[in-house]
């Protein structure tokens, strides 16, 4: 195991053309990884993997198993082998369960989940015939705490987090000690998601609370090097993974309470719209999105 690592390491981000995937690609490419970039922005993919160095990029809906076959294939084809694999790439569909389309709900789910069960079955399958390897799938502490407005998102992170258990367990009782597999639960973080988001609440959305990015980025890349099974990133998440435990009843009416006030009843007005669930838009390509700029904005309106 140790001379596998010798070389430079190769890694699969999904989800990599803006967001954490962005960050994670840039912070790993510093360290000498190589790179295969997947995502369905193909141009923005392009011109990430210029500036990583050694890297691919991808086209690639994850929703579609037979584009992850073909991603695993590509990251085989051009570095002969996969030593890390990260899901990371999601969408969201925000608002009350009966508003939102069914088509919508559906396609998170395909992304999200079905593209966090794909890429965790192109990703093992690949590590027992090399011995060893690590996944870390993105989850969410929605995973753990649920609000109300994110059912389908919450469904998703929900079915990671057991992905990940479900998983464990087998690798325990096959004795395959070389194969780590990680969940990464933040809260929720200032990345391009919130511009992406299909949005049918007719308010502006209004996450809370927000962690910087850069601290999910750091926390992401040191499960690459040293990975665990399951982190928790910043104090909010560690505050409300401890209360979820200790007073679920009551953990779960304040949350409510909380995100209906603040989503549905004293957020500005907005149109809805279907963000990138079943197509890709221009907005939104950093790391960090526009979500703490336009809320400070959106506070300072109503203290005047």
């Amino acid at each position: 195991m140790q001379e596998r690592f010798m070389l430079a390491r190769t890694v699969v981000i999904t989800g990599a053309s803006s967001g954490l995937g962005r960050g994670v690609a840039l912070a790993l490419a510093a360290e000498g990884c190589n790179l295969v970039l997947a995502a369905r922005r193909a141009r923005l993919l392009e011109q990430l993997a210029e500036e990583c160095g050694n890297a691919i990029a991808v086209s690639c809906d994850v929703g579609d198993p037979n584009a992850v076959e073909k991603l695993a294939a590509a990251a085989i084809a051009k570095f002969n082998r996969i030593d890390v694999w990260i899901n990371n790439a999601g969408v969201a569909a925000l608002g009350p369960f009966e508003r939102i389309p069914l088509e919508d709900h559906l396609r998170v789910m395909q992304t999200n989940l079905g593209g966090a069960i794909a890429g965790s079955h192109a990703a093992i399958s690949h590590f027992r015939k090399a011995g060893g390897g690590t996944l870390i799938n993105i989850a969410a502490m929605l995973g753990r705490t649920p609000a109300p407005y994110y059912a389908s998102y919450c469904a998703t992170k929900y079915g990671i987090v057991g992905l990940c258990d479900a998983l464990r367990q087998e690798l325990v009782a096959q004795d395959a000690t070389g194969i780590h597999v990680c969940a990464v639960l933040p809260m929720a973080a200032d990345t391009p998601l919130y511009d992406h988001a299909a949005n049918y609440t007719g308010h502006t959305l209004q996450p809370f609370p927000i962690t910087d990015a850069d601290e999910v980025v750091a926390a992401i890349v040191g499960l690459v090097n040293e990975p665990q099974d399951e982190l928790s990133i910043g104090m909010s998440a560690t505050a409300a993974g401890i209360a979820e435990r200790l007073a679920q009843t009551l953990t779960h009416g304040m949350t409510g309470a909380m995100t209906q006030l603040a989503q549905m009843e004293t957020a500005p007005e907005a149109p809805e719209q279907a963000g990138n669930l079943h197509r890709p838009i221009a907005i939104g390509t950093g790391v960090h999105g526009s979500i703490l700029e336009r809320m400070d904005v959106e506070r300072n309106q109503r203290s005047r």
